[in-house]
């Protein structure tokens, strides 16, 4: 297609298109965030949501599932946003602090301020500080990925979400949990800055949780960690939802810290969960592991970029897939490594489970290595379950279904448990085991 011929657009394009006009004026922002949000705006009309043709989203068509596109959600009430955090605990008994963010506004009268304070933690509202001076300066793309157009949707339509600040040499005692409540209908577009200062340490649960029949969720979460900081981020997208769940990760890494994220996937018709970290401080590592669910059509897809920019820096990439009936999987993995990005130590490993005929799965690790002193590989492997494996455990009396249900777990669990957060993880095997019963 030529670049300067006029795309006919999709009814959810023209749905976009048409939200904008009707939202543009109640959308936050200084004068600089308003021609940041038509800039945006103007990709998705000139190019469209990604679609096939795009490498990044050949496997994952967005333009073709998002038939529609739902109007931004209006503010919800305290009493909506309190019944949905009581109908649905991701996390169980698990100690922890809560950041709320409602139908893609920051909720502070939900939220445990006052004791994240005592901790060295702010939080600040995202859709307030865009519209003081700098305010532009927070809704930057990844560098690896500066035309994205899941991030350009973010830019064009983010609702607001929160700048968390956590002080230089802050150790919070508990998890913070992002929770990312759906109160009623309607799209939530939110963005939210981590600022992690110099020798702290953070855990962050990045969780949804409402409404399963609201407009596409589509959530942004900058990390910007400070030397010698320790960060651990899990994700959870879980539930029915007929709606894309789009979510991203950019992450810049200091000098001397540990980055670690696990990206949960189990249930959306349509998950992107992209990444992209960036190194800009030597002698840091980052540890980036994913678990993904299939099932029915639905498409799960984990997309990943590495750029070691700077050199002496470590990254370890591990993703876990399992697909039923006619699921598409989809994972795509970058390392990039820079001309003076020397002594990097870089490895990438996906590996499926496909439990039907029907499933897909597409792996797409890559390497692009321009240094010459450097430990880079990668690999993928796709199979069914191991039928000697299966006839074992039968053959002591235990039950096909379960002995499938067995197996799996101990596939999904290797990721997890290298993972390394025990008292946050130990309810995703209960969401595994609640995925293959149902």
């Amino acid at each position: 297609m030529n670049a300067n011929t006029p795309i006919k657009h999709t009814q959810g394009e023209t749905d976009l298109i048409a939200r904008f006009e009707t939202a543009r004026e109640s959308l936050a922002g200084s004068v600089s965030v308003g021609a940041l949000r038509a800039a945006s705006l103007a990709q998705i009309q000139d190019k469209g949501l990604p679609h096939r043709r795009v490498e990044e989203y050949k496997y994952s068509d967005l333009r073709a599932f998002m038939k529609s596109a739902a109007p931004l959600a209006a503010p919800a009430e305290a009493a909506a946003v309190r019944q949905a955090l009581n109908v649905q605990d991701s996390y169980g008994e698990l100690d922890r602090y809560r950041i709320v963010i409602a139908n893609g506004n920051f909720a502070p009268e939900v939220s445990d301020l006052a004791d994240l304070q005592a901790e060295g933690v702010s939080v600040a509202d995202f859709a307030k500080a865009l519209t003081e001076d700098g305010g532009s300066q927070l809704l930057g793309a990844p560098k690896t990925a500066p035309g994205d157009g899941i991030v350009a949707l973010n830019t064009a339509f983010v609702q607001g979400g929160v700048v968390i600040t956590v002080a230089d040499g802050a150790e919070v005692s508990k998890p913070i949990e992002l929770v990312h409540v759906a109160a009623s209908h309607g799209a939530c577009v939110t963005r939210s800055r981590i600022r992690v200062g110099a020798g702290a340490k953070l855990r962050l649960l990045e969780t949804f949780t409402g409404d399963a029949g609201a407009g596409e969720i589509n959530a942004v979460f900058d990390y910007q960690v400070g030397d010698k900081a320790n960060v651990a981020a899990t994700r959870l997208i879980a539930g029915d939802a007929p709606a894309p769940r789009l979510c991203t990760t950019i992450a810049t890494l200091g000098e001397g810290c540990l980055f670690k994220s696990l990206g949960f996937v189990a249930g959306p018709d349509f998950v992107r969960n992209q990444q992209f970290i960036h190194f800009v401080g030597e002698n840091s590592e980052a540890k980036i592991y994913g678990v993904s669910m299939a099932r029915a059509s639905h498409l799960a897809d984990q997309t990943l970029i590495v750029d070691h920019a700077v050199p002496h820096c470590n990254s370890r990439e591990f993703f876990k897939t399992v697909l039923d009936g006619q699921a598409r999987g989809v994972y795509q993995g970058r390392i990039n490594v820079a001309p003076h990005a020397q002594k990097t130590d870089g490895e990438m490993m996906t590996q499926a489970l496909l439990l039907s005929e029907e499933a897909e799965m597409a792996n797409k690790p890559e390497l692009e290595i321009f240094a010459d002193d450097v430990i880079c590989a990668h690999g993928a492997t796709s199979g069914q379950i191991d039928e000697d494996l299966l006839f074992y455990l039968r053959a002591r009396g235990i039950p096909e279904d379960e002995a499938k249900t067995l197996l799996v777990l101990a596939f999904l669990a290797e990721a997890i448990e290298e993972y390394d957060e025990d008292d946050v993880t130990a309810g995703l095997e209960t969401r595994v085991r609640d995925w293959l019963a149902a």
